[in-house]
């Protein structure tokens, strides 16, 4: 049995999730908001008596948690997030976590990110404010205020990561596991006018995104010499008498 040609594989099949999630971290390392993915990779041992053969596991993929830099605008409706914590917003796809604050008001006064999404406050409902009502005023626990009176709050939200989650328009994300609203951390608040940046470091993603590729050429190359020592043996065999 080629165990050697199964390990292989299983490496390949690795590197090559791990050359995507680098890949889309580097395309994405201007997007606002944006957290790269990393992956988190297990030995696995398969039973090929009388000698056990460790192999590579797919990976599991998960969020750095690291906040980006932030990045001031003076913008009234722009909005960064310090500490571990997401906005929420409500799009086609169900409800979204994003690091994106960069927000909008509709004609009719509705808060909406710049693709048109609606921000959702900690009870989960659309934020609606007066569009003419002057300047907007947001504390660092959220609350939104108008004329000296608070109108709304930005509502907070945390998720668990852990069982998985699929991207929505790049920096969103959405957790298979429902988010709760955040209660009782100060660790955690809103800051008016910044926005955060992408926390992927291209030049250490780009320089892993080389490793990895040749890795995978490195092993490409080792299974065709291993094909090629196995034809030549089955031939030597198949020829002798």
């Amino acid at each position: 049995m080629q165990t050697g040609l199964y390990v292989a594989v299983s490496s390949q099949i690795a590197l090559e999730k791990r050359m995507n999630t680098l890949a889309d971290n580097v395309a994405n390392s201007t997007t606002v908001g944006f957290r790269s993915t990393e992956v988190k990779f297990n030995q696995l041992l398969g039973d090929t008596r009388p000698t056990k053969v460790s192999f590579v596991s797919e990976g599991q993929e998960f969020l750095n948690t690291n906040n980006g830099g932030l990045d001031r605008t003076g913008n009234q409706l722009d909005f960064a997030i310090k500490g571990d914590a997401w906005f929420q917003i409500d799009t086609p796809s169900g409800a979204a976590l994003t690091r994106d604050g960069r927000f909008t008001l509709t004609e009719t006064g509705d808060l909406v990110t710049l693709r048109g999404y609606p921000v959702l406050d900690a009870g989960g409902a659309p934020i609606r404010l007066n569009s003419q009502a002057g300047e907007i005023k947001v504390g660092a626990d959220g609350a939104i205020q108008q004329n000296g009176t608070q109108v709304a709050a930005l509502g907070l939200y945390e998720a668990n990561f852990a069982n998985g989650f699929f991207r929505h328009d790049n920096s969103a994300v959405i957790p298979n596991s429902a988010a709760e609203p955040v209660v009782d951390r100060f660790d955690v608040g809103v800051l008016q006018g910044y926005v955060e940046e992408s926390n992927v470091n291209p030049v250490q993603e780009m320089s892993q995104l080389i490793m990895v590729s040749r890795a995978f050429e490195n092993i490409t190359s080792l299974m065709r010499d291993s094909e090629g020592s196995l034809d030549e043996a089955i031939k030597t065999l198949g020829g002798s008498k």
